[in-house]
């Protein structure tokens, strides 16, 4: 949980005033945090969400899970993580399966945080400490976990890929492309092997895309036998190579190509625009729907030049559609059916 996208949620949760997942459980304790989360789960999302993702056209969810979903990779005796998880994300996996939604897990919050102070890891490290191989291991033994799970549990059955670790650092860690990425490969097929799971029910690996800045995933793989790709585009963030009008955010949507490995899927962006002017006359949300319309369709045609894409997010508390699927459905800024990307004629003349 990323307490920025949801403060009120948080607040009310007995967590604010911290930073992560890590950071409440360790302030209130783990009966009171475990009654917290519990809470949380049952309602953030609901069978009523999925329904409604189902009736706006969509047809792929992602699920971002951190490694302490499975409490038997938890060091208990220094690490602070909510209990009780895997029974409300069985719950949602079933909701979705039923309704025929694909499913990509992701491994969002890596043992010893992928990265240095970012709510997401589930903690706020002060340094990234994932990269020794030990944090690893714990990885490599939640992706088995996980795929056991997926294949032997019905409530599963439409999950078709197990993302390995959700946004690395941005720069070369030679032992992830070398050690992590093979290994953890080899070890989630080897989990097939024993459930002699069939090659083309075989889940597809995904791995964050070279374009994300940490190097190429394939360097070291022998096997891309159902291999796939994450990228991540928030055009927000790319200033200064683009500037912050409207006119350049359409023309960088419009000319953009998030290739380099097939297939990839661009499993998060936004409508998001730079934090500085994202208030402005120019980008106000009240009073741009209509440019934003035309943005988010232009995002789409974009992105299923690749293998499709997923908003991020569905649900927020920020008052901002620009951050919420079904708040942006709401507002106007997203039409029912995300088909009308095409008939809009966003890109024309761009």
């Amino acid at each position: 949980m990323e307490p920025w996208m949801a403060i009120h949620e948080w607040n009310s949760m007995g967590c604010g005033g911290t930073n992560s997942e890590f950071d409440c459980v360790s302030r209130l304790g783990q009966n009171a945090a475990n009654s917290a989360f519990q809470a949380h789960w049952k309602n953030w999302i609901t069978q009523q969400d999925i329904q409604q993702m189902q009736s706006f056209g969509l047809n792929t969810i992602r699920i971002p899970v951190g490694f302490w979903i499975n409490e038997d990779l938890v060091y208990s005796d220094s690490e602070y993580f909510p209990q009780g998880g895997l029974q409300y994300l069985e719950q949602v996996v079933g909701w979705a399966s039923d309704a025929g939604l694909y499913i990509i897990i992701d491994l969002h919050g890596a043992p010893g945080a992928q990265v240095a102070q970012n709510s997401f890891t589930g903690q706020y490290a002060s340094t990234p400490g994932f990269y020794v191989d030990y944090q690893y291991e714990r990885a490599y033994r939640f992706l088995e976990w996980m795929t056991n799970i997926i294949h032997t549990n019905h409530k599963y059955r439409n999950v078709g890929m197990l993302e390995v670790v959700n946004e690395p650092v941005q720069y070369i860690v030679t032992s992830m492309l070398q050690d992590y990425y093979p290994t953890a490969w080899k070890r989630i097929r080897a989990a097939e092997d024993r459930l002699n799971v069939s090659p083309y029910d075989r889940l597809h690996i995904q791995m964050m895309n070279q374009l994300w800045g940490s190097g190429n995933p394939n360097q070291f793989l022998n096997d891309l036998y159902f291999a796939a790709y994450d990228d991540h585009r928030y055009v927000k963030w790319a200033h200064p190579t683009v500037e912050k009008t409207q006119a350049a955010y359409l023309s960088t949507t419009c000319h953009d190509d998030r290739g380099g490995n097939w297939p990839t899927v661009v499993g998060e962006w936004s409508l998001s625009v730079a934090d500085d002017v994202q208030f402005s006359a120019t980008f106000d949300p009240s009073s741009n729907v209509g440019w934003y319309k035309k943005w988010w369709a232009a995002q789409v045609m974009a992105y299923e030049r690749q293998q499709g894409w997923i908003f991020w997010s569905w649900k927020a508390q920020l008052g901002d559609y620009r951050w919420s699927y079904r708040d942006a459905v709401a507002a106007g800024a997203i039409p029912a059916d995300p088909g009308q990307a095409y008939n809009m004629g966003a890109c024309d003349g761009v």
